[in-house]
């Protein structure tokens, strides 16, 4: 198997993902898997496309990811290696379509309006 080259975005977060077969490690930014994402959960997001096509420890995964933060970055990672794995096997859509783990999630922070602190927040109100 040839690697694979992907691409995943979140919020401001891209993610470039390289999959090959191999014994599981992943490695991001060049750092290790549990270095890079401390946080429990972001771990458990990130891994949600292999638990769900049961391929965990079956592909190397190469990550570089840019821009946005932890979260985002998780979110990118995930799409990316659900997009590889269907590559992999074109049947893997059936399995991870139902989990949401195709698409691309449009939300992005709202720009800071003119006259106030930030997008909906306004300025204290006075009376008199």
């Amino acid at each position: 198997m040839d690697t694979i080259h992907t691409i995943g975005r979140r919020k401001t977060s891209v993610a470039r993902i390289f999959l090959k077969e191999g014994n599981g490690t992943i490695t991001i930014n060049g750092r290790s898997f549990e270095d890079y994402f401390p946080v429990l959960t972001h771990r458990v997001d990130v891994l949600k496309p292999f638990t769900v096509t049961d391929t965990m420890g079956k592909y190397d995964v190469r990550i570089t990811v840019k821009g946005g933060g932890k979260s985002g970055q998780a979110g990118a990672i995930r799409l990316g290696i659900a997009r590889a794995l269907l590559e992999v096997n074109p049947e893997f859509r059936a399995l991870l379509k139902p989990e949401g783990l195709l698409t691309r999630d449009p939300r992005m922070v709202e720009r800071k309006k003119y006259g106030r602190p930030k997008a909906r927040k306004k300025f204290q109100f006075s009376k008199r």
